[in-house]
């Protein structure tokens, strides 16, 4: 049986606004195990990157519970945490913008280090880095070298070299190739399961994509406005998926095969409800077919097959 690394409980994060609070995280519990990678997927502005984040305490939760290796680190501060910290890391969205122009890549990637102190001396730090630069695809002759002379792809290996330098054992995936070409995707989706294998890493791998999410993932977690849709393994939920946002998501996928383009499609209309202070009911109700009196009322995240769970009434009932 695996073992539990990481889980959230009844996570929140709330932004203030001039009319109240705007519910980027609102009641979010997943577990992460070892060695595992958690795809979480949604629209642009569902949350995921505010989830990731509010996680590693980039930005602090609201409420709730972040639970690493058995312990609750949302009380710890200072030198205590630090320690946790080292543990959990992130790969940033943007190549461009995460790394600082100032900095050659041995600098940057040398950074962690030193704020960390997890290496002492000039010659073990050197070691470090180069180790780390070989196992991220990045040779000797990149030490000197700034971001500005690197490709996107390079950029991102630095960025991931980053966070492995540390020697983590979970890491934020921040939608770290949605920035590049198709090759160089997969070259670091590639990279990022090696690394995976050979250092039992746990991985949140954030995106919109579902053609890379059910390449790396062991399991997927739908969002939609802050609040989990559906959370089910990868098989389960690309051959079961129940959730009419999900099954919208899932149309959108393209496909290369003519004997599908006649296949049923799922076009969302209608407004998306306001972020602001949200009513207790479902907020996909404005975009559902489905929608009836039902969805005014909490849809709390329902099991409805092993290890598939699903928050809409709608989908229970017929499940059941």
């Amino acid at each position: 049986m695996s073992e539990v690394l990481l889980e959230t409980r009844n996570l929140k994060k709330y932004f203030p606004h001039k009319l109240g609070y705007v519910h980027a995280v609102d009641d979010v519990t997943l577990k992460i195990n070892i060695g595992e990678t958690l795809g979480v997927v949604g629209e642009s502005g569902c949350g995921k990157s505010t989830l990731g984040r509010t996680i590693l305490r980039l930005l602090e939760p609201t409420e709730g519970e972040v639970i690493y290796e058995g312990r609750n680190i949302l009380p710890l501060k200072g030198k205590e945490f630090r320690k946790i910290q080292t543990g959990m890391q992130m790969v940033f969205q943007d190549p461009y913008s995460s790394l600082n122009p100032r900095m050659s890549v041995y600098d940057l990637i040398a950074e962690p280090l030193k704020v960390c102190k997890t290496v002492t001396g000039k010659e073990a730090m050197a070691k470090k880095v180069q180790e780390t630069m070989e196992l991220c695809g990045l040779s000797e002759r990149h030490n000197n070298v700034y971001p500005h002379e690197m490709d996107g792809g390079r950029r991102q290996r630095v960025g991931l070299a980053r966070a492995l330098v540390l020697d983590p054992k979970f890491v934020v995936c921040d939608e770290p190739v949605s920035a590049l070409d198709v090759s160089i995707q997969a070259q670091i989706l590639n990279l990022l399961m090696d690394m995976q294998e050979s250092r039992n890493l746990a991985y949140m791998f954030i995106t919109h994509d579902l053609c890379v999410v059910r390449h790396i993932s062991s399991n997927i977690m739908v969002m939609y406005m802050g609040q989990v849709v559906e959370y089910a393994t990868k098989d389960e939920i690309f051959a079961h998926h129940v959730h009419p946002y999900t099954k919208a998501l899932m149309s959108a996928i393209p496909t290369a095969d003519l004997s599908r383009r006649n296949r049923e499609r799922h076009v969302l209309k209608g407004e998306v409800s306001n972020p602001i202070n949200p009513a207790p009911g479902c907020r996909f109700t404005p975009r559902c077919p489905y929608a009836g009196k039902k969805c005014q009322e909490p849809q709390p995240l329902t099991q409805i097959a092993p290890d598939h769970f699903v928050a809409c009434h709608e989908c229970v009932s017929f499940s059941s």
